[in-house]
């Protein structure tokens, strides 16, 4: 669902229905949401849709009526001025930012802890990737693009749980966080399809706490770089890696889509992240 101008809340409110069918799509298709099923009884669902400069993202809350629309209401905007301030404050294209300002040595990441926290994690990240997550290997200097969006989207999952909502869903593009049970009582189904061939049904994933970070499906050729050589990625056609964190994930996912199938080492038996597709290019 695209809602441009003035975000929207969807409510719903409605007996109980148990459904096999998906609540959430991810792939280069259709990222959309399936159409709201019902909602389990004595719980209250909310659908909201905001674009920044960057990016759309739909949140959908499932909660307690106890907790009431008007919380409900503050948490969905709380987590809404939280990615719209993410935006803002660190853009990296953005000549005001906090990542700008670090770029032209204005500033030191401890000035901000939030800045710090991005860059201690970037830095993990190339660590763990061994070097293919390099945010500081692009023209400018560092630039954490790989990983803000899911940094940004766990940010504002973290104001709905401050707020009392523990069931919830954001989804960006191809990217998602799951936490709880959908609207219908039981836990999320996300439907993953294959990235190169729409004849393969899709991977389904019941979940109810973690996510699904994605790079390669919006068909964007060159948007990754590999970080050794500094030429566009052009191993993979996509790449996808499901885990606890999205800024983790969606790592991960850029590093594996630089790397190519080299990547699939990262993913030990024993590792909380695992990659769903790294598909190569024919």
């Amino acid at each position: 669902m695209r809602i441009d101008g003035q975000p929207r809340t969807r409510w719903v409110d409605q007996p109980a229905h148990r459904s096999r069918r998906p609540d959430l799509r991810l792939g280069p298709r259709d990222t959309r949401p399936d159409r709201a099923g019902a909602t389990a009884t004595g719980r209250l669902s909310a659908t909201h849709t905001v674009r920044t400069s960057t990016a759309e993202y739909t949140l959908f809350l499932n909660a307690p009526h106890e907790l009431g629309r008007r919380a409900v209401g503050e948490a969905l905007r709380d987590a809404v001025a939280e990615l719209r301030a993410i935006d803002l404050t660190y853009g990296p294209n953005r000549p005001d930012s906090l990542v700008s300002r670090l770029r032209r040595g204005e500033i030191s990441p401890e000035s901000y802890p939030p800045l710090a926290d991005l860059v201690d994690r970037c830095a993990a990240m190339r660590a763990a990737t061994d070097g293919w997550f390099d945010a500081w290997a692009v023209p400018g200097g560092f630039d954490p693009g790989g990983l803000l969006g899911g940094w940004a989207v766990e940010q504002a999952a973290a104001r709905l749980r401050a707020a009392g909502v523990t069931d919830y869903a954001v989804l960006t593009g191809a990217d998602l966080v799951v936490r709880g049970t959908a609207a219908h009582g039981g836990p999320w189904r996300v439907a993953v399809h294959h990235p190169t061939d729409s004849r393969r049904a899709p991977l389904v994933l019941e979940m109810t706490a973690g996510a699904v970070g994605t790079s390669g499906v919006t068909g964007r050729q060159g948007h990754v770089v590999d970080p050794h050589t500094g030429e566009p990625a052009d191993q993979l056609v996509a790449a996808t890696v499901v885990g606890p964190d999205l800024a983790v994930a969606d790592a991960y996912a850029t590093a594996l889509y630089a790397a190519g199938p080299t990547g699939l080492a990262w993913f030990r038996a024993d590792s909380e992240y695992r990659a769903l597709f790294a598909h190569r290019r024919r």
